[in-house]
């Protein structure tokens, strides 16, 4: 029963350090876990060379510097070129030489050099820029989106987290090596399973985000020559006289579609309910009409006049 109270006292400590400790610093907890945790502890935020067990030392400031940084890169890419499996086949060798992988590919065949093709690239973050050159030079650039989002403190803050799962998982071990009787051994191991499986999920975080910042994904879409461009990528000028009348015209020829739709599914019911109730009430209204038999009316007899 004891080694389940040190536990337990071990679990409050570690939960109030993740609470209260400073990004990086491991937390305290049993006797000898507490020399473990900062054994384990990263470089940039070990403690100073000298300082006593159990003495609070500041942590060190993490590196970040902006070639230090952690960025995910993304881009999409649009190209119109002559053949777009020549063009796809180039893109492979491209990416290929970077380092990089093919990461999808999806063809639509259309006839008359209509052909379009979506690529899903992955290549190296420091290659990211010139991988985009070269691929923009295959054809006539119709669009390029770049996106950029700075994950470094996501980065940090998972390090620390991990270093602090790690001493946890580690005091659990001793206290479960050191487990004298059958419940002591069930609640031991129930409790080192937890931390295993909440350090795996930390350690999965962070393997999701070195492959992001190691690897850029760039969406390259290719067009035949005869392909239309997608609406908002063509880099034409878009403002102007010219512009409006087309764009005036557009906007008309869409209403048009539009009521020629909404018409096309009321007409099957106009003439399944319209017709039947005209024809019921011009029958009403001809049956209800006074019938004439075409005679003038007779006028009244005058009566003889008074002697």
């Amino acid at each position: 029963m004891l080694l389940s109270g040190a536990l337990l006292a071990g679990c409050g400590a570690d939960g109030a350090a993740d609470q209260s400790s400073p990004a990086g610093a491991p937390a305290m907890n049993e006797g000898d876990a507490g020399g473990d945790a900062r054994k384990a502890a990263e470089p940039g935020t070990a403690a100073a060379g000298g300082a006593e067990p159990g003495q609070d030392t500041p942590a060190g400031a993490p590196d970040l510097r902006v070639d230090q940084r952690s960025i995910i890169y993304t881009g999409t890419l649009t190209v119109q070129v002559k053949d777009v499996d020549v063009a796809a086949a180039q893109i492979t060798g491209i990416t290929g030489g970077t380092g990089g992988f093919i990461g999808g590919d999806e063809r639509q065949s259309g006839n008359g050099g209509t052909d379009t093709a979506t690529l899903k690239l992955r290549i190296p973050a420091d290659k990211f820029g010139s991988a985009l050159e070269q691929i923009a030079k295959l054809g006539d650039e119709k669009n390029r989106a770049i996106n950029t989002e700075d994950v470094t403190e996501q980065v940090v803050d998972l390090d620390a987290r991990i270093t602090v799962q790690q001493a946890r998982v580690d005091s659990g071990r001793k206290l479960l090596a050191s487990a004298k009787s059958l419940s002591d051994l069930v609640m031991l191991e129930k409790e080192v399973a937890t931390r295993e499986s909440d350090l795996a999920s930390l350690q999965g975080k962070k393997r999701r985000l070195a492959d992001l910042t190691a690897l850029s994904t760039v969406t390259v879409v290719l067009l035949g020559p005869e392909a239309p461009v997608p609406a908002g990528t063509d880099d034409d000028d878009t403002t102007g006289f010219l512009s409006g009348l087309a764009d005036g015209w557009k906007a008309l020829v869409s209403s048009l579609g539009v009521l020629l739709t909404v018409l096309g599914a009321l007409l099957p019911w106009i003439v399944a309910l319209g017709l039947p109730t005209w024809a019921i009430l011009y029958l009403n209204r001809r049956y209800r009409r006074p019938h004439t038999t075409g005679e003038l009316p007779t006028p009244p007899a005058e009566s003889p006049a008074a002697p």
